[in-house]
């Protein structure tokens, strides 16, 4: 599920929105209200249910051979999505749905590498929301590797120290990290069984 040209798209799991309103998001950073979509690259990033915390890598110019082999594994593709074993029931089951969106009023947002599109004022859809379908489908079908861990901080405490690319989204709603001995990377926070930091970096190029 992408947009087509001159598309961008918003994925939601309500199929009832009619106009879509500038409003200031719970999870933002900024006080503008925009009205929020993605573009083909970054719709992969949705393909989960809203609430979803998950954690993705991929491979970009300068990302290293160890990285990929220790990462990605043999036969794992150019990119990679994890989520925790808690949300895969809620993956096989939600009923999510994309509007496509004119992408004229929508400018990129985001730094150094634009993560999404906005716009300062109401958009109608181009048509009726169109059900998503099967996100595990949808996974193999673009050749995404889908991986489910117990807990997504090992794997997101390694992979941003990387050369891969990497995104974060919904993180507060992953299990606390468990600290030393449990199979995850200890996070810098103050006591294990707490509840981690947002940390939802994103990064497309490599680290100097």
């Amino acid at each position: 599920m992408r947009p087509r040209p001159g598309e961008v798209l918003h994925f939601s799991e309500d199929p009832t929105i009619g106009t879509f309103v500038p409003h200031v998001a719970g999870t933002a950073r900024q006080p503008e209200a925009y009205v929020w979509a993605v573009d083909g690259d970054r719709a992969p990033d949705y393909w989960f249910p809203r609430q979803c915390p998950r954690a993705m890598a991929w491979c970009v110019p300068g990302t290293s051979a160890a990285d990929r082999a220790r990462v990605l594994g043999p036969g794992g593709g150019e990119r990679v999505h994890v989520i925790e074993y808690d949300w895969l029931e809620r993956l096989r089951t939600v009923e999510l749905y994309a509007y496509r969106l004119p992408a004229a009023p929508f400018r990129p947002f985001g730094g150094p590498v634009p993560h999404a599109v906005v716009a300062t004022r109401p958009v109608d859809p181009l048509g009726p929301p169109e059900p998503v379908g099967d996100l595990l489908r949808l996974h193999r079908d673009a050749g995404i590797q889908l991986r489910v861990l117990d807990n997504l901080w090992g794997f997101w405490n390694d992979v941003i120290t990387s050369t891969l690319g990497f995104s974060g989204i919904r993180l507060r709603n992953a299990k606390p990290d468990a600290g030393p001995g449990s199979g995850t990377a200890a996070g810098p926070w103050p006591a294990a069984g707490t509840a981690p930091p947002v940390r939802t970096r994103r990064r497309l190029t490599p680290p100097r």
